[in-house]
């Protein structure tokens, strides 16, 4: 995969992003849109153009301060001159509002296949878990959540009774290049004014419950997929989503699945089990809602991050983020990814932020269940392979 440098990542998402540092009204009822350049060019130097005259200038009348007052004027008035000059030029076509687009990333990417990257990704085309396959089983999941399903299958089978959508939408699924960017919550995002960027990817992967409403120049505001668990969930997830976003959820436990049923079956809700309280009401579309196959989260961990997925004893369990799984997904579905958002800060203040929202700081980390320096290492590793692109410097 060919690295590009940042200024193409940010113009070639889309042919259509233009980096003009200005923009021009509508043009006028009667204007000359699509004559040619040089033609429109003759008929200004001729007087041809109605809409531009050319007057003499005025001499300065009085004695040598009203002639240094006149000397001081004439940079505005050329100034003036220049601007609807060049907004009649605009206006008419002869100067373009985006320029001429770059080949594509799908179209570096068109000589190389998937399976010649040298790393461990299958490609994938399925992501999400569906009824039929707790019917076709040849060999049950052997592991509990977060990392296979024994134990979990009967919440499963009647969760995915009542979604009964499994797929993700045809106008992505029948793509022949995905473009897709895992937008993370880091601190490193904010004023990046990545938001047009963004919005141009196929596919825009969010996490948790990352706002969008009163982000959208840094971070958007397309969403294709939402990934997150009961206790990052938020009450409303139309608030800060497309209305056709993907609810993916992301089981690290029985209670998790516990959590959605009943939501979807309007039971009694069970509290105990989670380490911070969950929405007792989920305004979530079913239709929307998909359960990530436990095999992605497998793999990142033995894979990816080479952690144990069965800890001895009494070692502390270790498990994935939601950002790093998400990319390692984004890897296995995708051709093109870049992502955005991640990293957290080198300082050692406590103190400092650690999203582009809110108020957690990196003390709130201390105690979780993550390696962080060890997914910082194996981003590296990831973006040294050129399998994924950051949109932003980072450290």
């Amino acid at each position: 995969m060919e690295k590009l440098s940042l200024e193409e990542v940010h113009s070639a998402v889309s042919d259509d992003v233009a980096i003009s540092t200005w923009e021009s009204p509508p043009a006028p009822a009667g204007s000359l849109r699509g004559a040619g350049s040089q033609q429109l060019l003759a008929q200004l130097l001729s007087g041809g153009a109605s809409s531009v005259s050319v007057t003499a200038r005025p001499s300065c009348p009085g004695g040598s301060s009203s002639g240094a007052w006149c000397l001081r004027l004439l940079p505005v008035v050329f100034f003036l001159l220049w601007y609807y000059y060049c907004y009649f030029l605009k206006s008419c076509g002869v100067i373009s509002k985006s320029p001429v687009p770059r080949k594509s990333f799908c179209e570096n990417l068109s000589p190389k296949k998937w399976e010649t990257l040298d790393f461990n990704i299958a490609r994938a085309n399925s992501l999400f878990l569906k009824l039929e396959d707790f019917f076709w089983q040849q060999r049950p999941s052997s592991l509990p959540l977060p990392y296979g399903l024994k134990g979990s299958e009967l919440f499963l089978l009647k969760i995915l009774a009542v979604t009964a959508s499994y797929k993700m939408p045809e106008s992505i699924s029948k793509l022949d290049c995905r473009t897709c960017v895992v937008v993370g919550n880091g601190y490193g995002v904010k004023n990046s004014s990545l938001g047009p960027v963004i919005n141009k990817y196929d596919i825009v992967i969010r996490l948790n419950n990352a706002p969008v409403r009163g982000y959208e120049n840094d971070v958007g505001n397309k969403s294709t997929l939402r990934f997150f668990y009961p206790e990052s969930a938020s009450p409303n997830p139309d608030a800060h989503n497309d209305p056709d976003t993907l609810m993916v959820l992301v089981p690290f436990k029985q209670n998790d699945l516990r959590w959605l049923k009943e939501i979807l079956y309007n039971e009694k809700r069970v509290r105990k089990g989670f380490w911070k309280p969950p929405p007792q009401i989920w305004q979530g579309k079913s239709s929307h809602i998909r359960i990530l196959d436990p095999y992605f989260l497998y793999q990142t961990a033995s894979k990816v991050l080479k952690i144990p997925v069965q800890p001895k004893g009494k070692e502390k369990p270790v498990h994935p983020t939601t950002g790093i799984l998400a990319i390692y997904v984004a890897l296995s579905y995708c051709d093109v990814v870049h992502v955005a958002g991640f990293g957290y800060p080198q300082s050692k203040n406590q103190k400092h932020p650690i999203h582009y929202y809110g108020s957690d700081t990196m003390k709130s980390m201390k105690d979780s269940y993550h390696d962080l320096s060890h997914e910082a290492e194996a981003l590296k590793r990831l973006e040294d392979a050129g399998l994924i692109q950051y949109l932003h410097p980072h450290s």
